[in-house]
């Protein structure tokens, strides 16, 4: 065959180009290499599809946010096909809200987004004493994200659209509080019960199992009785904290940054103390009412111009500060950012104690403010703040270095993967070993080994047969490792001698349930027939909030009893903990609840009732917009 490919060369050339051309013309080079590259189909939304690629860069997009925000959050959870699968199902919900902004022609000011933008944590934080937005910081954030301003404020202007969708559903939502009562009622609902136990643990002395039932037991169970494969390896972890350890920090670079920042890191913020008399105004006030206000607060600002000293009798007297209003209005030391904004820029703005401010207008009403300190701290020397710049410092250049760190720490347990020694010796680091390794992370691992991508490395085929390194295996953010195994136990069945005890526990657990079982289903047949000779415990009171120290089992069978034919006897199969029977006597309606207590459940319902409306809504979106799903939903429970 390779002979023919040699010596016709020319001929299998032609071949090619009949073969691939065509495919060019039909579908373009983007079309044809896009098609290739993007995978299979794995939802449709509207008609458009939702390919492998792009769900598999949603998952790590989203697996990389939350490890980012719970550095600690076991990585396992990203892995299973659940997670993967609700990625997917969250991908669908977007391009279904897409499409329903699409077709509704949903429109979003920029006043609106002006709005959003306001309110935004992200944008709070970057503003400065003077209230004022610091772009630099805020473009430079947004680069980190791969973002330009543009594009981030477009990326709120679609949420706000989206939240449209259904946020109409949600809001008018509605139930009248007679008809959630009757539903709260019946889930607050208590039962009376009398209950007897029958406990395993009561009947193992009555189970002595033949050495023929133990074997015959372990022969049929043996997957109970299999020892993990495990490896005993070597590791190696480049992270910041390793780089510190490798760097010295010049003293005279160290001065050079004090005096370049001493500002920012050498002195807490400024503090003031300030006095306030506050004239109210509600949240719907009318515009007479707010007219009234601050015609009310001008007289009494009036009054204190002409009697400075008069200012704290005046707010004990007039001010509708709850808090403030008993101590003169004072509201102690407070820095810049503890107060709302137009409060705060009047109190910084004022020069000197015993000033008193015009009329200022926030949120809550009008205040007539008094200055009545200013705390500036000392800037701390820079033998003070050595220690603390040192850190800072190393911190900064380690962050620095990192990048080229990790490249050459990847490239050197590749390039020589017969040995961590190289990459130590190079980046200077610590090869650390573990016993008994497993393919999935133990209680109490930390670093690498917890993490369920190392380990999948560390036992994949190439190095469990080749006894090479991994590769270099990104667990945490700055955080690489790469680890060896060099010894390895694959899984196997332990001898039944050397399990001989556990089988026999296990047996006698077992047929000691069984027995409680008969025991419990006979007592329960023959209290039926006489339920005077049944013997329960005094009466208890069991509800969904208080189980009374009773399995969920026997709690769930109470509720679920027919209040038209009380008192009865059930039972209740408890598994391996037994058996239960239980006799429901009465049902207790629900003890009233305080005033506030019934508001809020009547919120929580109403909360839940309108969450329900909503994915109903959602539901009859998918239909419109003929949602496909061409991937399984996977089963409660299945594993990787």
């Amino acid at each position: 065959m390779f002979d023919f490919v040699r010596k016709h060369t020319k001929v299998m050339q032609f071949l090619l180009f009949l073969l691939i051309v065509p495919s060019f013309v039909l579908f373009g080079l983007q079309g044809y290499n896009r098609m290739h590259e993007r995978g299979a189909t794995v939802a449709k939304v509207d008609g458009q599809e939702i390919t492998q690629q792009d769900w598999d860069n949603a998952h790590r997009a989203q697996a990389d946010q939350m490890r980012a925000q719970m550095p600690n959050l076991d990585p396992k959870l990203f892995d299973s096909p659940e997670a993967r699968y609700g990625t997917l199902d969250r991908l669908v919900r977007e391009r279904v809200m897409e499409a329903a902004v699409r077709h509704a022609d949903l429109l979003v000011s920029d006043q609106r987004v002006a709005r959003e933008l306001e309110s935004s944590p992200l944008i709070a934080a970057l503003r400065g004493p003077d209230g004022r937005l610091d772009m630099e910081r805020y473009r430079q954030l947004l680069a980190a994200r791969g973002m330009s301003p543009e594009m981030y404020e477009n990326s709120v202007r679609n949420d706000i659209a989206l939240r449209q969708v259904l946020g109409g559903v949600a809001g008018s939502a509605f139930t009248p509080a007679a008809e959630a009562n009757v539903s709260l009622a019946s889930y607050f609902e208590r039962r009376e019960v009398r209950v007897a136990r029958f406990d395993p643990a009561d009947y193992k002395a009555k189970v002595e199992p033949t050495d023929a039932e133990l074997q015959a037991f372990y022969q049929d169970n043996v997957k109970l009785f299999q020892a993990p494969e495990q490896a005993d390896i070597q590791y190696a972890v480049l992270d910041l904290d390793s780089i510190e350890k490798g760097i010295v920090v010049n003293e005279a670079d160290l001065k050079t940054y004090y005096d370049q920042n001493a500002s920012r890191l050498a002195a807490k913020p400024e503090e003031r103390r300030a006095s306030h008399i506050l004239i109210a105004v509600p949240k719907n006030a009318t515009p007479e009412q707010k007219a009234k206000a601050k015609a009310r607060a001008e007289e009494l600002l009036a009054q204190v111009r002409k009697n400075p000293a008069s200012f704290a009798e005046l707010a004990k007297k007039y001010s509708q500060d709850p808090g403030s209003a008993p101590h003169g209005g004072d509201l102690d030391y407070f820095t810049r950012g503890a107060m709302t904004k137009p409060f705060a820029d009047a109190v910084f703005a004022m020069k000197k104690t015993g000033e008193i401010s015009d009329v200022v207008e926030s949120e809550f009403g009008y205040h007539i403010i008094e200055l009545t300190g200013i705390k500036v701290d000392k800037p701390k020397t820079f033998e003070e703040m050595k220690p603390q710049l040192e850190a800072q410092m190393r911190k900064d250049q380690a962050m620095k270095k990192f990048a080229d760190a990790a490249e050459s720490f990847t490239n050197t347990v590749y390039e020589q993967s017969d040995s961590l020694q190289p990459a130590a010796d190079k980046l200077k680091l610590e090869i650390r070993t573990a016993q008994g390794v497993t393919r999935t992370p133990q209680p109490g691992a930390a670093g690498p080994l917890a993490s369920a991508k190392f380990l999948s490395a560390l036992f994949s085929p190439d190095t469990l047969e080749h006894k090479r390194n991994t590769e270099a295996v990104e667990f945490g953010p700055n955080q690489l490792a790469s680890g060896r195994i060099v010894k390895y136990s694959p899984a196997h069945t332990r001898p039944y001698e050397e399990v001989k005890a556990q089988v026999r526990e296990q047996v006698i657990a077992r047929k000691a349930a069984e027995l409680a079982r008969k025991d419990g289903e006979a007592k329960l047949a023959a209290w039926k027939a006489a339920p005077a000779s049944a013997q329960l415990s005094a009466p208890l009171t069991v509800s969904r909030q208080d189980k009374a120290k009773q399995p969920g089992q026997v709690v769930d069978a109470a509720l679920r009893a027919d209040p038209a034919r009380l008192p009865a006897l059930v039972g209740v199969d408890l598994g391996a903990d037994g058996y239960a029977v239980v006799e429901v006597d009465k049902v207790l309606p629900r003890e009233t609840p305080s005033p506030a207590q019934a508001q809020q459940e009547l919120e929580q319902y109403n909360r839940a009732w309108g969450m329900a409306e909503t994915l109903a809504y959602y539901d009859v979106l998918k239909d419109r917009y003929k949602v496909q799903i061409d991937v399984p939903k996977p089963k409660e429970g299945s594993a990787k």
